[in-house]
């Protein structure tokens, strides 16, 4: 007979600790923040939104018209924050538009 010694863990405990192990959990935190941009930002900005990438926990993004990139920029704390909040951790810590 077979003794279980351990305590039960909740099983999105388990798949948490196993993508940290296996260096997974970073890759998918990112592509989850790239998919919340339209969410987070807007349809509107969307609109405007060509490409997205993550560097060294910074978002970049490339946006195709220029007074709403500049728009954009001041709000770039705002945003950060709100991604964040909207995959549960701390991905990115800036966001640079382009």
């Amino acid at each position: 007979m077979t003794n279980y010694t351990s305590k039960p863990q909740a099983l999105g405990d388990l798949l948490n600790r196993h993508l940290r192990q296996t260096g997974l959990e970073t890759p998918l935190l990112q592509h989850s923040i790239m998919s919340k941009w339209q969410e987070v930002a807007g349809e509107q900005v969307s609109k405007y939104t060509e490409e997205l990438s993550i560097r060294n926990q910074t978002l970049y993004v490339k946006i195709t018209h220029a007074a709403l990139r500049a728009d954009l920029s001041m709000m770039r704390k705002q945003l950060t924050e709100r991604l964040n909040q909207a995959v549960e951790s701390m991905v990115i810590t800036d966001i640079k538009f382009y």
